[in-house]
């Protein structure tokens, strides 16, 4: 089923409440009318945004083209044997609902992953982590339809090219793809990543190790930490954590001798965002309606009235700001449309 409106607001498509049109937005419920719609890709109006959940996209004007919203829904077990389960999962169900629906089954993988918004389809293209793992460590499968020609396709793990926060779906195929849906093989056995940070301390402050103390333990975390999008827009962290080089974090080291780091490779480590923009004193800091959250330097926000240019001014001055006191350049992890 399709539900075409032309001319419609975003505001409400967007965590950052930002309040842009669109010429035409179109809604698919199912992969076969997907592919109905884009059988006549040339009469759409151009350019095309495929949009999730809205959680890691900052509008800054109208959009003049079409976006197209999978809601595609369904989680099924495909394949099970003694050690894992294979969970087929539709690109429009709600990320965190999926991490819930594992958590209950005693399913584990996604745990980590709790309370990130957004919908499943999103999660393969940003390949989406939090406190040690990351979605590409539990997908096995994407599949989709190729915008061009309405071909389906299906990607392994492998294929999809996956790295920090990076896809294959970020680089050479984006903005020509819809994913449908995404198969997770999930471990029945006890399964924990606990190395990240102090997580383990404060779970253990919970009780015992367990699935659903894993899973609220880190939504306490977050929700400490980060504001509900519907009482101050925001995407979650705005900046990826940067991956830096021995010779730029020696420097670091120099004026920071505790700086928190986690090593990479060999030759790189990566250095928390939110740690350099606190340090450098954004943190709590506004310019005009846009801010950077008083709990979280990682998160920009909207105070009410911000647009997404308000943003990205902010953004941009945090940018300019942490290259010149750390010479590491931050990067943006929301997609600036």
């Amino acid at each position: 089923m399709l539900n075409i409106q032309q001319n419609i607001s975003l505001k409400t498509f967007n965590t950052f409440g930002i309040d842009v049109k669109a010429a035409q937005l179109t809604i698919c419920s199912n992969k076969e009318d997907l592919v109905d719609y884009l059988s006549d890709i040339k009469k759409l109006p151009k350019p095309l945004l495929i949009l999730g959940g809205g959680s890691n996209i900052l509008f800054t004007k109208n959009f003049e083209g079409t976006i197209i919203y999978p809601r595609i829904k369904g989680m099924e077990v495909i394949k099970e044997d003694e050690a894992s389960i294979w969970l087929k999962v539709g690109a429009g169900e709600e990320w965190d609902d999926l991490v819930d629906y594992c958590v209950r089954n005693d399913w584990y993988g996604l745990e980590n992953l709790s309370y990130i918004p957004g919908n499943v389809g999103a999660s393969p293209v940003q390949n989406i982590g939090a406190y040690g793992v990351e979605a590409q460590d539990c997908i096995e499968i994407v599949n989709g339809v190729m915008l061009e020609n309405a071909g389906s396709f299906t990607f392994t793990k492998d294929q999809c090219q996956f790295g920090y926060r990076q896809s294959i779906f970020k680089k050479e195929l984006k903005a020509k793809t819809v994913i449908t849906s995404v198969i997770f093989k999930l471990s029945k056995q006890p399964a924990f990543t606990l190395n990240y940070g102090h997580i383990k301390e404060a779970i253990e402050a919970t009780g015992d190790i367990t699935l659903k103390n894993i899973r609220n333990t880190i939504i306490d975390i977050r929700k400490s930490k980060l504001p509900e999008p519907e009482e101050m827009g925001n995407a979650g962290s705005f900046f990826k954590n940067p991956v830096i080089d021995q010779e730029v974090f020696k420097h670091l080291l120099e004026d920071h001798p505790n700086a928190p780091h986690y090593p990479v490779d060999a030759d790189h480590v990566k250095v928390p965002a939110g740690w350099l923009i606190e340090t450098a004193g954004w943190k709590g800091k506004t310019l005009g309606p846009a801010g950077v959250h008083h709990q979280q330097a990682l998160v920009l926000v909207n105070h009410g009235e911000a647009s997404g240019l308000d943003i990205l001014k902010l953004a941009n001055r945090i940018i300019v700001d942490i290259r010149a006191q750390f010479d590491i350049t931050l990067e943006p992890e929301v997609n600036v449309i």
